[in-house]
């Protein structure tokens, strides 16, 4: 199915979309370099933490953690809203097995 009428079909509601949630994580965290961005700022949480700043490294911990959780629970919809605006990503993720589609 082609790109638009893959559009098409899911603004009719012609067609079921299934985004699979643990390639849609490491897909996204992949294109945001989430590790790069990530090890740095819990390094710097446990380095606040040795250095008598407890409460500002627990700080910086839990929110470095509610970051990736954020954004691995917010990768579905971020892929399909992607694949409906961009042919491209859309190919990319259907050849990736990232994103189906069954016609109801």
């Amino acid at each position: 199915m082609s790109h638009a009428e893959f559009v098409a079909a899911y603004a009719s509601g012609t067609v079921r979309v299934r985004v699979d949630r643990e390639r849609a994580a490491k897909l996204v965290s992949a294109r945001l370099m989430l590790p790069f961005v990530l090890l740095p700022l819990l390094g710097l949480a446990v380095a606040l933490a040795l250095t008598g700043r407890l409460f500002a490294g627990i700080a910086l911990f839990l929110l470095v953690l509610a970051f990736r959780y954020g954004i691995r629970a917010s990768s579905q919809g971020f892929v399909l809203s992607r694949a409906l605006h961009n042919p491209a990503f859309y190919e990319e993720v259907l050849t990736a097995g990232v994103l189906s589609f069954e016609k109801e």
